[in-house]
């Protein structure tokens, strides 16, 4: 859950059981290894669901069945249209560098749709497609946060442009876990993680998606690790599940 100003997000929803698998495509599947923080009789109403891919991990059975139909979910053109099939109307899909904007009062947050590739080139191709988004939180036209949600990706050539196009991230929201599939990384580790901290400069570092599925082969203290070899310990700020972390905009430099 993210609050940001006077918007709640739900985002990449998961609620199958510690025991319980999901389906990953080609007949493959997971194991989750923990229980979520919530079910969704327990969320609080929330604004809208920010989807990164449409991927058992992320959006899971239940999320399928149990979740309102009515607050707008945001997400890959392709995700938009199976869960548009699926009963959620307002389902609606951004190319990349689209935007999806909602506004309450003097409030105005705005979705962004950054690239990501879930795998390396090719093999990417047989996940479904992913995407990052950054969202800009403004009141009365003045930014008061900027946030990065990588989504499933590795660090790859396109995430140059994330750094261009938006420069002063205060909180990059780091999808990690090191999967593998078939053998082959699909999400970053902690070396690569790290990479994109160095490539992105964010003031601070939520990590998450790390320690959920048997697929995971790269836990938090990999990434805890390199961040500290590497001098960036002091960006990060690890979220306990059930737990809060405060995000805060930063003075950049």
């Amino acid at each position: 859950m993210l609050r940001l100003g006077g918007f709640t997000l739900l985002t990449d929803p998961n609620f199958i059981r510690r025991g319980q698998r999901v389906h990953l495509g080609y007949g493959l599947n997971s194991k989750r290894l923990t229980d979520p923080a919530m079910r969704v009789d327990q969320l609080p109403p929330f604004d809208a669901v920010l989807l990164s891919h449409l991927h058992g991990d992320h959006f899971d059975r239940v999320a399928k069945r149990d979740l309102p139909r009515e607050p707008p979910v945001v997400t890959t053109t392709h995700a938009a249209k199976r869960l548009r099939r699926w009963g959620f109307g307002g389902a609606t899909g951004l190319a990349t560098w689209e935007d999806w904007e909602s506004t309450r009062g003097a409030e105005r947050l705005r979705i962004t749709s950054a690239p990501g590739r879930h795998g390396p080139a090719g093999f990417h191709r047989l996940l479904p497609p992913v995407m990052g988004s950054i969202l800009d939180l403004e009141r009365g036209g003045e930014r008061l946060l900027r946030a990065y949600v990588t989504g499933d990706t590795l660090r790859v050539p396109e995430l140059r442009e994330v750094r261009e196009r938006f420069p002063d991230i205060d909180v990059m929201i780091t999808h990690l876990g090191g999967t593998k599939v078939l053998g082959v990384l699909v999400t970053m580790d902690g070396r690569q993680g790290t990479d994109l901290v160095e490539l992105i400069e964010p003031a601070t570092v939520v990590p998450v998606h790390y320690d959920d599925y048997g697929v995971f082969r790269s836990p938090l203290v990999d990434f805890v690790a390199e961040m500290r070899r590497r001098g960036h310990d002091g960006r990060l700020r690890p979220v306990v599940r059930g737990d809060t972390v405060e995000l805060t905009a930063f003075p950049h430099r």
